[in-house]
């Protein structure tokens, strides 16, 4: 394994935090005798750019310092490698990071972590989601939560979470359930009225929300988590369940699992790992042991 390792770093990430976490996750690294090159860019399609030359070149490690944005970019380069990845995860959501046990928020603790796996050829092989040639960690989101996601993003003000929290109030006034064709693996096509549908690789989206609660990342299968027809009083009750994962023995939620889903729906725009994948539809394959993390120890997640 090179000595050099590749330290992809958003300097915005968590409002700030990843241009102050990039020194302490720097110093563990050469205190552990790496050499650390640091890839920044320009914008997300030239950081892009430069972290998978990084790769291709033959980088020991590429640790990504930032959030799930960072770490969906982080896997576009490193999936389908020998490449390990480590993360430092000091954003707002830190899903991946939560499905894997790693420090979030701690990146000093999140650097030594990462510089002892590489020491100890510590690694732990991760599934991945894919979406034609999109890699992702943790859920594909779609329905009413992606509708906030669209919302959101359109909203020039206020700024931050704020703004998420405005465009739920206001799909919440809009809501109404959307009719999906749902295809599992190569079985029949279902006709259902849902409210979502979530895709999880990982557990958690949106910072903690448990929306496919027992989805493991080792298992080479998706949970796929469905809300199904229910009125705006139904979903207020459902929702708050998610940040521990209680929604599942809701009687309007459904989870199935399948290596291979397809959904289609009208007007619905898919996100994964928080990022926009295009409108709806989409099919999704689990794809087995598709990356290397580096981790404090190996086992079942």
């Amino acid at each position: 394994m090179s000595s050099e390792i590749t330290l992809f770093v958003n300097p915005t990430a968590g409002r700030g935090r990843g241009a102050h976490a990039a020194q302490p996750a720097a110093a563990a690294l050469r205190d552990a005798g790496f050499s650390v090159r640091t890839v920044l860019g320009s914008d997300a399609a030239d950081a892009a750019r430069r972290v998978r030359a990084a790769v291709d070149a033959g980088t020991g490690a590429l640790i990504a310092v930032g959030g799930d944005g960072m770490i969906s970019l982080a896997l576009q380069a490193v999936a389908g490698t020998p490449t390990p990845l480590g993360v430092i995860a000091v954003g707002t959501g830190n899903d991946f990071a939560r499905a894997l046990g790693l420090p979030v928020r701690d990146p000093a603790a999140a650097g030594r972590l990462a510089a002892e796996a590489l020491l100890h050829d510590r690694t732990r092989a991760v599934d991945l989601g894919r979406v034609g040639g999109t890699w992702f960690g943790t859920v594909l989101a779609s329905g009413f939560d992606s509708r906030v996601n669209d919302r959101g993003n359109r909203m020039r003000w206020p700024g931050g979470r704020f703004r998420y929290d405005l465009a739920m109030l206001a799909e919440l006034a809009a809501f109404r359930p959307v009719p999906y064709l749902m295809t599992l693996d190569d079985g029949s096509v279902r006709e259902i009225e849902a409210t979502l549908v979530a895709v999880g690789n990982g557990s958690s989206y949106g910072g903690g929300m448990r929306i496919c609660a027992d989805a493991r990342l080792d298992d080479g299968l998706f949970d796929v988590t469905v809300v199904g027809d229910c009125s705006r009083t139904t979903l207020l009750t459902v929702f708050p369940k998610v940040y521990r994962g209680t929604h599942l023995s809701h009687p309007v939620v459904s989870v199935h699992r399948a290596a291979r889903v397809t959904l289609s729906a009208p007007g619905l725009t898919g996100y994964a790992d928080g990022e926009p994948l295009g409108p709806l539809p989409l099919t999704a394959a689990c794809v087995p042991a598709a990356v290397r993390v580096l981790c404090e120890a190996a086992g079942a997640l």
